[in-house]
């Protein structure tokens, strides 16, 4: 008796997305082939296309969700469309719009989690982009959701060479693009201009009354969302970590173009050319006789640091940060110009490309190094360097530190 219910159920699910579909079909015949989405709102409607060829995860999720057919919803809310009923939480003015939380409190899912995806021709380079919230990493999206109101790409899951962010990242944003406002823009406005309260909730609720799914073309019609969420979920991880290992290949290879031309580029400077198996490159002017501290010991250390194209970014010299006009009087006040202390040994907090340095050099040595990004800050940069940069050191062991 129960499965002859639950059948019937799908079948009357079937049967009420059938006639929806052919009613919005019906309502926008201006819309081109395609795969879209009807956001129905008590303050009006939005027409969102969806990104079905570059992210098929992403939009199987949504499409699956709105239609009440999705294969890991949570069985207390299986069989009816996910997002009908359900508020905008979340509202902030000249940034987004965000909705999808059962709960309305923005705590609440759809009782999973997927991992995200990304294709570097789906930016949030403009208003009306439709996107997918999560609380941080690669695998925290479920079914909340949101709309620009203005361009956000940091929110993008790339860099702005389409390098990947490392979004497991500290304060690293990384968002599944998946559609955008086709219609109803100025929907968006209103809604992301009402007031509201705490934890930016509106004062009186936005509600989704409905939102359906519009398939135009053979393409849009054949795209079988439960089947694609199902069959291609599994393999986004496998498949990110191909691309970042691709991704990582290609940075060395152009970190072993960037190594040869900084020793032309740095030929008159004195020292021995030490090309290192990492890929780090010193131009080592070893003081004769120098002391090679001890393990145990910590030195002190002066540097200043380059860009590639010779731009300053750092320095504990004070000399140097006037010789690049980059001397700040305050930071001077503050003891910002001097070595700083480090253990001679592999638990200096240093780049991995700097520490190595460090471990090649005695007490009065000076050197120049080249250190290529994946020794430096990596994917994430840090502070003035960005994402995937390569850097130039000068270094100096000054002394043993007596702290």
């Amino acid at each position: 008796m129960n499965k002859l219910i639950n059948t019937m159920k799908l079948l009357l699910i079937a049967i009420m997305v059938s006639l929806t579909t052919n009613s919005c079909q019906q309502q926008y015949p201006d819309l081109e082939d395609g795969l879209y989405a009807e956001i129905v709102t008590n303050k009006g409607t939005m027409v969102a296309k969806l990104f079905y060829d570059k992210v098929p995860v992403v939009v199987a999720n949504f499409v699956a969700l709105a239609e009440g057919t999705h294969p890991q919803l949570a069985d207390s809310l299986k069989g009816k469309p996910f997002y009908n009923g359900i508020i905008f939480h979340r509202v902030m003015d000249k940034f987004m719009i965000q909705g999808g939380d059962p709960t309305g409190t923005g705590m609440g899912s759809a009782g999973f989690k997927f991992f995200s995806e990304f294709d570097t021709s789906l930016s949030h380079d403009k208003a009306g982009i439709l996107s997918m919230a999560n609380s941080g990493g690669y695998d925290t999206n479920g079914s909340q959701f949101f709309i620009t109101e203005v361009p956000k790409q940091n929110l993008d899951g790339f860099n702005a060479d389409g390098s990947l962010k490392n979004c497991n990242g500290r304060n690293v944003s990384c968002h599944s693009v998946f559609g955008e406002l086709v219609q109803g823009l100025e929907v968006q406005d209103t809604i992301s201009n009402v007031p509201v309260g705490q934890r930016n909730k509106p004062n009186e609720d936005v509600v989704i009354e409905k939102l359906n799914i519009i398939r135009k073309g053979k393409a849009a019609k054949a795209f079988d969302a439960p089947k694609v969420f199902t069959e291609q979920e599994p393999l986004l991880s496998k498949k990110l970590e191909e691309q970042k290992a691709k991704e990582q290949e290609i940075i060395k290879e152009k970190a072993k173009e960037a190594a040869v031309n900084f020793i032309k580029a740095n030929a008159d400077i004195k020292g021995e050319v030490k090309e290192m198996p990492t890929g780090l490159v010193m131009i080592h002017n070893a003081k004769p006789n120098g002391v090679t501290p001890k393990p145990s010991d910590r030195v002190l250390i002066d540097c200043t640091g380059l860009f590639e194209d010779g731009s300053f970014f750092f320095s504990t010299i004070a000399e140097d940060a006037k010789k690049y006009n980059q001397y700040n009087e305050d930071a001077a006040k503050q003891g910002a110009y001097q070595a700083f202390a480090m253990p001679y040994n592999e638990s200096a907090t240093l780049v991995p490309g700097f520490r190595e340095a460090m471990l090649n050099m005695n007490i009065g040595d000076k050197a120049r190094i080249f250190v290529p990004s994946y020794l430096g800050y990596g994917a994430s940069g840090r502070g003035p360097v960005p994402p995937n940069a390569n850097l130039i050191f000068d270094i100096e062991i000054v002394s043993l530190s007596t702290k």
